[in-house]
């Protein structure tokens, strides 16, 4: 209550203020007695970090303004979950804040010439201030604690409440077996993302970002969680970045992150190293190294003349030679064997947008090729020929190629170069290698490393990635139907393609449409058959509308390019505005996570690698 002291005489204003009436004060509290007492907040505002404002002319569906008083700043970071509690119509929501806490002073606007000048001239007569943050409804919380569409928009002056680490993980649906990061200012609330969900992981993942931005981080750490998991996986590394993760790191920078986040390093369990056939290994110490060739057999016909660029006339040519090499291959007996029924089936049902002619090499096709060249070109002597079974059916061969009624000698020449250009690299067929072997790559928990660090050829590598993505599928397929018929899950198989926009960027894409509908077809069956695709690239801007749409799980780094950005919004829906407008100023291993099983986009610190990069990124 007011001072009671007697009021200063009449003619003293000079010496101060006058005291009020004494009289006056005790009227004050007999009305403050008749109003029920001093004023008491709501009891059950108890705990309230802010309130709801009023909404003005800028405010949007869907989102809401808080203020928060000035103690309640620093414990309501971005990304923090709220609950409002809307007392007049009965109503719980859930939030979450996506843009402040912003400081503004009490009473004043921001820029108001006497903040300005207190500011500037060292802050004797700043005001008080409060925290404004934007707060996005994810929806309606009914009395059982289930969350739907929010019918209505809380009302002015509503208690916000922050929500508690373990509140929070329940809503965004954080559990699950792999932990990817922590989110950014929560410490305390980790991501994770389970790989036993049939909707999360074989739904497909692109993680995009500019070099620098920890792109390789997140994978090393990924394959080594999915490993521990039982997940097979397979990486076709085309730096040889990723041949030593079977190592702990050494990174003294990754360490000592580790160290912050509570992990220890660690090399990842069950990996093996394989390159092609006369090709070297970025990591030659590695202990478990295999050598592989390419089967010209195994690849679709349509994927080989896209891989290849062949023109329009040379493509018409190159299929001329083929159909002959098959019939040439089924009489000799080659395949399908003679006698062999269930060959004889398999041939009758090939389909060549999926795969190539079994047992046909690239030696065959060249053989056949030669003879067409021969003939066109009306050379002196016999066509020659290198294959066994093919020089003493020399004479059916010429008849079946003159039926075709060869011409342009050099349309042939010129596809009978990029043919020996292909064998010349002697990775097709080679017998001093063997074929990779799907069934044991498939394995649970093993970890396979396709290093393509020495093709030193974009051309390779495509016919490379096209020819494990094929054995893949079939692979996973048997093992689908095999677990099917046992009443078993197959072991879910990630398949990681590192420099995703060299296969498949916009530009091949027109030019390769049979090799994508091949990526397009593996990529929808193996959703059903637990095989999941990762895409990886530093340059999403080359990645087509096509790959971007298979996609439905991202973590997206650091991109600077203001076009990139804003095609990737267009592209990728539910990430907000505030998470977009952070892209381009995200430190190393942050990232914006979207993944299926989280109910909203988050901003994630990522954890750092336990296992060695050759180029720590």
């Amino acid at each position: 209550m007011a001072d009671r002291s007697d009021p200063l005489p009449l003619g003293s204003m000079g010496e101060g203020v006058q005291a009020v009436p004494a009289e006056a004060l005790d009227a004050l509290d007999e009305e403050i007695a008749a109003a029920g007492g001093e004023w008491q907040g709501h009891p059950d505002d108890a705990g309230a970090v802010a309130y709801t404002m009023f909404d003005t002319p800028s405010s949007t569906d869907g989102t809401v303004t808080i203020l928060l008083p000035l103690a309640c700043i620093g414990v309501v970071p971005n990304q923090s979950l709220v609950r409002i509690e809307s007392r007049p119509d009965r109503s719980t929501y859930l939030g979450i804040v996506v843009k402040g806490p912003f400081t503004e002073p009490d009473g004043l606007r921001a820029d108001a010439p006497i903040v300005v000048t207190a500011t500037v001239r060292g802050g004797i007569f700043m005001p008080q201030y409060h925290g404004r943050a934007q707060v996005e409804i994810l929806g309606e919380e009914l009395d059982d604690g289930s969350v739907v569409p929010p019918r209505r928009r809380p009302v002015p002056n509503s208690p916000v409440f922050l929500l508690t680490p373990e509140d929070t993980a329940r809503v965004l649906r954080t559990d699950g077996t792999i932990r990817l990061g922590l989110v950014e200012g929560q410490d305390e609330i980790e991501v994770r993302v389970p790989a036993d969900k049939k909707a999360v992981l074989p739904r497909h993942t692109g993680i995009l970002g500019t070099t620098g931005g920890g792109k390789s981080t997140t994978v090393s750490g990924l394959i080594a969680q999915l490993q521990q998991a039982g997940v097979a996986c397979i990486l076709l590394d085309t730096e040889g970045e990723y041949t030593a993760i079977d190592q702990p790191t050494e990174d003294e920078a990754m360490l000592r992150a580790l160290a912050r986040r509570g992990l220890v390093p660690a090399g990842v369990e069950r990996t093996f190293v394989y390159h092609l056939v006369g090709r070297e290994t970025a990591n030659p110490a590695h202990p478990r190294i295999g050598v592989f060739r390419l089967d010209f057999g195994a690849l679709s016909p349509y994927a080989v003349k896209e891989i290849l660029e062949l023109s329009s006339a040379q493509e018409s040519r190159f299929f001329q030679a083929y159909d002959v090499c098959k019939q040439v291959l089924r009489d000799v007996g080659i395949y399908p064997a003679r006698g062999n029924q269930r060959e004889e089936r398999e041939a009758q049902e090939l389909d060549e947008m999926e795969t190539g002619y079994p047992r046909m090499t690239l030696s065959h096709l060249l053989d056949i090729a030669g003879v067409f060249l021969h003939l066109v070109s009306k050379a002196a002597g016999e066509p020659k020929l290198y294959h066994a079974p093919f020089t003493g059916h020399l004479e059916q061969i010429k008849r079946l190629v003159q039926a075709v009624k060869p011409d342009s000698e050099v349309s042939w020449r010129v596809l009978l170069s990029k043919l020996w250009r292909l064998h010349r690299l002697q990775v097709f067929d080679n017998p001093n290698a063997h074929s990779l072997t799907y069934e044991k790559m498939l394995q649970p928990g093993r970890v396979s490393i396709i290093d393509l660090s020495d093709t030193d050829s974009p051309t390779v590598n495509n016919l490379v990635i096209a020819q494990i993505l094929r054995g893949v599928q079939v692979q996973q397929d048997e093992n689908y139907q095999k677990a099917l018929a046992e009443g078993k899950r197959p072991t879910p198989t990630v398949v990681f393609i590192e420099e995703a926009h060299e296969f498949l960027s916009a530009e091949r894409i027109t030019q390769m449409e049979a090799l994508f509908q091949q990526v397009a077809r593996i990529a929808r069956r193996g959703r059903k058959r637990w095989l999941g695709l990762v895409f990886i690239t530093q340059l999403p801007q080359h990645l087509p509308d096509e790959v971007l749409g298979l996609i439905n799980n991202w973590v997206i780094h650091k991109v600077n390019d203001a076009n990139v950005v804003g095609r990737l919004r267009r592209s990728i829906g539910g990430i907000d505005d505030a998470l977009w407008g952070q892209l381009p100023n995200l430190a190393p291993g942050q990232a914006i996570v979207s993944f299926t099983s989280l109910a909203r986009p988050l901003l994630v610190a990522v954890d750092p690698t336990p296992c060695k990069l050759r180029m720590v990124e």
